[in-house]
């Protein structure tokens, strides 16, 4: 069979994990109306690891629009959060530091307990950028479940931090948890990691095929961190990672992370 291509890391730029549909796929931008299904019945000719092969390819596209879509979006959707909160000076960055590869001090562990990571084309790739008003780091993976056999056993795990030095990120850290839920995303509060932490998650599609995204976001003084998580499936094909086993295997990875910038 042949391995999915990686996505490619997303652009720098202020913003979080807003996934978005492009062809029933989950990415990054900004939060999807109702769901199209993958893979749905209509050319068929087209096998389904074409599909993935294709939609893998569209999140790294559809990153693109990371940085101007998912602001905006969060501009409109909540307009008294952001640029009013009268406090924009920036908060200490502490300890954080830039790293080189972030895949490497980033790295999800415990994910990779239940995938491996594929090695073939950039996979994994990382990017870091350094700017006088913000420094960016991030990873992009395609995964395989470990043991898995099928198509559907392939995912894609997208890793950022960014270190504010010229505003408050805070902001647009609640504009986005808002966001999110205002478009039907589960909101989980995650105590003990930063100065505030959240797990957002949704599971949508047709009744045969599925599609999971799911994301850590911290914030903690002016860094801000997230991973996320972006799978589809065939119901009865496989069994994907519960929404429980995701939290925790996101969250533990989250807080390794924060602890290695810091050291």
């Amino acid at each position: 069979m042949t391995t999915p291509p990686p996505p490619s890391p997303a652009p720098n730029g202020p913003g979080y994990g807003f996934p978005q549909r492009t062809q029933g796929a989950p990415g990054y931008g900004p939060p999807p109306g109702p769901p199209a299904a993958p893979g749905a019945p209509g050319g068929r000719s087209e096998g389904r690891s074409e599909r993935n092969l294709r939609r893998n390819a569209v999140w790294a596209f559809v990153g693109a629009v990371l940085a101007s879509a998912g602001w905006a979006t969060a501009v409109t959707v909540i307009p008294g959060m952001v640029g009013n909160s009268g406090d924009s000076a920036p908060r200490s960055l502490g300890s954080y530091h830039v790293s080189d590869d972030f895949c490497a001090t980033g790295k999800p562990n415990r994910l990779l307990e239940k995938y491996s990571v594929s090695t073939s084309s950039s996979s994994p790739s990382h990017h870091t950028d350094r700017n006088p008003a913000l420094d960016s780091m991030n990873c992009s993976m395609t995964l395989k479940r470990i043991g898995g056999d099928s198509d559907s056993e392939y995912a894609s795990a997208y890793l950022r931090a960014d270190l504010h030095k010229a505003v408050n990120p805070a902001p647009e850290l609640s504009a986005n948890k808002e966001t999110y839920r205002s478009r039907g995303y589960q909101i989980t509060t995650i105590p003990g990691i930063g100065e505030e932490a959240y797990f957002v998650y949704k599971e949508d599609g047709s009744d045969k095929y599925r599609d999971i995204y799911a994301e850590v976001d911290v914030r903690d003084g002016g860094m801000t961190y997230y991973i996320t998580y972006n799978a589809s499936y065939t119901q009865g094909k496989t069994t994907p990672p519960s929404m429980n086993d995701l939290r925790t295997m996101l969250q533990a990875d989250a807080d390794n992370a924060v602890r290695a910038m810091r050291k």
